[in-house]
């Protein structure tokens, strides 16, 4: 928590509002521009004394609860509202669902890497979108229902033997893509608590699928990047490649981009992969 920057930042919102933006009326005896401090106080629902000291660079941490009440009296932007919950030290609940749609210019920049494998996931590991070189690796998309581009779902598969199930795609680190899936979702659900679809995806994996279960019993999170990942496809056989991550933050989704050093036998593979076209997975 940074008690003056957060203190001087509430001053600067609170001094440009008029009591008119608020509906309270303008008056004739102020003496400073903007609200008082007992009108944002009595707007957001929290004492007198406790604004002031947050002013004054005195208070304890504020809860989320009385940030969001302090931002939308104040009126401010969601840049605005990330900015007080980041200086308060405090986590901003998301209550919107996650975006699904992908930026038009995101689209042409995975459409314009023929030598790279690359995909968009949303924050539930939903594949959004993808290039031909990813379909060649992977599997052809398209040719799947949503809940069939799950990452999620086709790693913790519901029903069945969980623990003979094969590897996703073979990928050599079944196990810790797993563990990071679980851990990715956990953050998701705190972010986004009131999406329907996050919620029954979660609901579903706990209940049934015993290794989902077990793992998020652990309640770990901030899952380490995945840097290099081998996939065993049936046409090349090993391809293993080089694996980094970009989040896309305004929308809370992931651009994966899988590449191997030119010249080398992996982009050989990749090359050709290329060429064979789409994989389809049984």
């Amino acid at each position: 928590m940074d008690k003056q920057e957060l203190a001087a930042f509430l001053r600067s919102r609170r001094e440009r509002l008029r009591p008119e933006d608020v509906g309270l009326p303008s008056g004739t005896r102020r003496r400073t521009p903007g609200l008082r401090r007992e009108e944002v106080a009595v707007l957001a629902h929290i004492s007198t004394e406790y604004y002031v000291r947050l002013e004054q660079s005195r208070a304890p941490r504020p809860s989320a609860e009385v940030l969001a009440g302090i931002a939308g009296t104040l009126r401010l932007t969601d840049a605005e509202s990330d900015h007080l919950f980041l200086l308060a030290g405090t986590a901003r609940p998301r209550t919107g669902s996650l975006r699904r749609a992908v930026r038009p210019s995101i689209l042409a920049v995975i459409e314009r890497l023929p030598l790279t494998a690359a995909i968009v996931l949303a924050a539930d590991f939903e594949v959004l979108a993808w290039n031909p070189l990813a379909a060649a690796l992977m599997e052809d998309f398209a040719l799947r229902d949503r809940a069939g581009r799950n990452l999620a779902r086709l790693a913790f598969p519901v029903g069945g033997a969980d623990h003979a199930t094969e590897p996703p795609y073979g990928i050599s680190d079944a196990a810790e893509f797993r563990h990071h899936v679980v851990m990715r979702l956990r953050t998701t659900l705190a972010e986004h608590p009131a999406d329907d679809e996050v919620v029954a995806l979660v609901d579903d994996l706990r209940a049934g699928n015993a290794e989902f279960a077990r793992l998020w019993h652990r309640h770990d999170v901030q899952p380490a990047p995945m840097l290099t990942k081998t996939f065993h496809h049936p046409a090349v056989g090993a391809v293993t490649v080089d694996c980094d991550t970009l989040a896309l933050t305004d929308a809370d989704q992931f651009l994966v981009l899988y590449t191997a050093a030119p010249g080398s036998p992996d982009a050989d593979a990749l090359a050709l992969l290329g060429m064979v076209g789409p994989r389809v997975r049984s």
